[in-house]
Order: structure tokens, then C-alpha cells, then sequence
């Protein structure tokens, strides 16, 4: 059994609760995880119980301890993004971040279509760490999409919503099908909406999991979240 494991924004005893209580094979937390601490320390309790894995969302740039306790952690090589990886018997797809104006908004055409073709024209002064500006570490460049597209999965795991939702992107609608995904979960909008009348559109299942909030592969949901900050 997976759990997907929504925006977590800091907050970790939920998860830890649930690993002890159910004894998934994996959980995924799907962004804006903005560990206090670095990612192996929040999960110490839990890392020899379950596989962890993580795509990373908008917030985990914010601050240099956002981006260090998650991207310097030893569980960065956990990360989702731009691959498929088979996690408890499942092909799982990974996108992490979110789309941004400056870089790519579907369905206009990207502005800069590469992280390369960025910083060839960005200005060594917005370099960090010899590359990307922070920010845009957690931005969706349209590369990294294209080049997923080419995988095959089971499950694609997304920080952004797919089009079912108000806020959602067609775009991630077409990666789910390119990849040839049965089930997509998505964080980011902090809701749990019905998406079962778009099934036949999008022709997959999708679902959204909440501020906090676990569920686990069928859409079962194993906590509602939204636990007080």
C-alpha cells in the first residue's frame, strides 16, 4: 500500500501517526513539505518502517532552510521529479513545483523552454549555488515535462492540479495520458473536490489530497488533515 501524503507545510506527527498505525509500503508526500529540520531528522521515527519519497512544491524554495533541509537532506535522492520510479509494485511519475509566467504558463508557449536557456539569459547575478535562482528551482520548466512524457506509468504524483480542478492545468492532463497513468494525486490547493465526473474526460482517476491530509492509492482517505499551524 502507498499513501499519498498532502502538503505538510512543516507539520509531521500525521504521518508518523499513520505509518505506526497502518504500515504503508511507501508514502509520497506530494510539496511543500518545508521541513524545520532536515528531512531524515523529521522522519527518523518512520525510516525504517516505510519507503519515503517526495516530489517538492513552490514553498520549498522560500527560504534557503526550506530548499537545505530538503534538497541537502541524504532522502533528496527520494525525489520524484522528472522520473519514473517503481515504488511497492507501481510505476509512479513525479512533476514536481508549479508553473510560473516568467518561465512557462500553459497553454502559452515557454518563455524559456530549458533551465539553460534561463540562465543563458538571466545574468550571473541571479545565479545560486552556480545555477538556477532559488525561486525557480521549484518552477516547472517545459524540458523536464517533455522529457517525462516519453516514461510510461501507473500513478503521477503532481504538485499543480490537473485540469478537473478550478486552478488546474490541461497540460498535466495530456503528461497523464502521454505517461498512460490510471490514477493521479496532486497537492498544492489544499482541497479534497470530487473529480469523479471528469473521469471519463481526463481518462484517468484523479484526486486531490488536502492541506495535511493522507490518502492512499485506491483514494481512501486515511486523515482528512488540515491540522491547526
Amino acid at each position: 500500500m502507498i499513501f499519498f501524503c498532502g502538503d505538510t507545510h512543516g507539520r509531521f506527527e500525521h504521518v508518523i501517526r499513520a505509518v505506526h498505525t497502518h504500515r504503508p509500503d511507501a508514502i509520497v508526500l506530494l510539496g511543500d513539505i518545508q521541513a524545520q529540520r532536515p528531512l531524515e531528522d523529521e522522519l527518523a521515527a518512520i525510516l525504517a518502517l516505510t519507503e519515503v519519497w517526495f516530489i517538492h512544491g513552490n514553498h520549498d524554495t522560500d527560504t534557503f532552510y526550506d530548499y537545505a533541509h530538503l534538497f541537502d537532506s541524504p532522502l533528496a535522492e527520494r525525489n520524484l521529479h522528472g522520473r519514473v520510479v517503481e515504488i511497492a509494485g507501481r510505476r509512479i511519475a513525479g512533476l514536481g513545483g508549479i508553473f510560473r509566467g516568467q518561465i512557462w504558463m500553459p497553454p502559452a508557449a515557454p518563455n524559456y523552454p530549458s533551465q539553460a536557456h534561463y540562465l543563458a539569459h538571466c545574468g550571473q547575478s541571479n545565479h545560486w549555488r552556480g545555477g538556477l535562482p532559488r525561486k525557480h528551482r521549484s518552477t516547472i520548466f517545459y524540458a523536464d515535462y517533455q522529457a517525462l512524457a516519453q516514461e510510461r506509468a501507473d500513478i503521477l504524483v503532481t504538485h499543480e492540479a490537473p485540469s478537473c480542478h478550478p486552478y488546474g492545468f490541461q497540460a498535466l492532463d495530456q503528461l497523464a495520458n502521454k505517461l498512460g497513468v490510471s490514477t493521479a494525486f496532486h497537492g498544492h490547493q489544499h482541497d479534497c473536490l470530487d473529480y469523479r465526473p471528469h473521469d471519463a474526460r481526463l481518462g484517468f482517476r484523479a484526486y486531490g489530497v488536502t492541506l495535511r491530509g493522507i490518502t492512499d492509492e485506491h483514494g481512501n482517505i486515511i486523515d482528512p488533515g488540515i491540522l491547526p499551524d
